[in-house]
């Protein structure tokens, strides 16, 4: 999973579906989502093309600004640089796997 800051997100979420974790380290429900991310949904997401990046809140406050993110973990699933679905709190892996197919369909 990639960092992202303000430098490089327009250019790789531009193209295709991202799913974005907007997080900070002192989050516990952020941790745990993160480990979902990375355990259950990344093996499959990335199979099928699809990218999962991270924003840390506290170093990019910009970017959360700009997607108006005031709870965490808030995830973005973009396509082509487009919000299509937000979601906010701990999610299940499934549910993950089910948003990102329907973006990427």
């Amino acid at each position: 999973m990639k960092e992202l800051t303000m430098d490089d997100f327009d250019a790789e979420t531009a193209q295709g579906v991202v799913l974005v974790d907007f997080w900070a380290p002192w989050c516990g429900p952020c941790k745990m989502m993160g480990a979902v991310l990375e355990q259950q949904v990344a093996p499959q997401a990335e199979a099928q093309g699809v990218k999962i990046a991270k924003v840390n809140v506290d170093d990019e406050p910009e970017l959360a600004a700009r997607f108006g993110v005031q709870s965490i973990p808030a995830l973005l699933i973009l396509k082509d640089g487009a919000e299509k679905q937000r979601l906010t709190g701990v999610q299940r892996a499934p549910d993950l796997i089910a948003a990102l197919n329907a973006a990427a369909g």
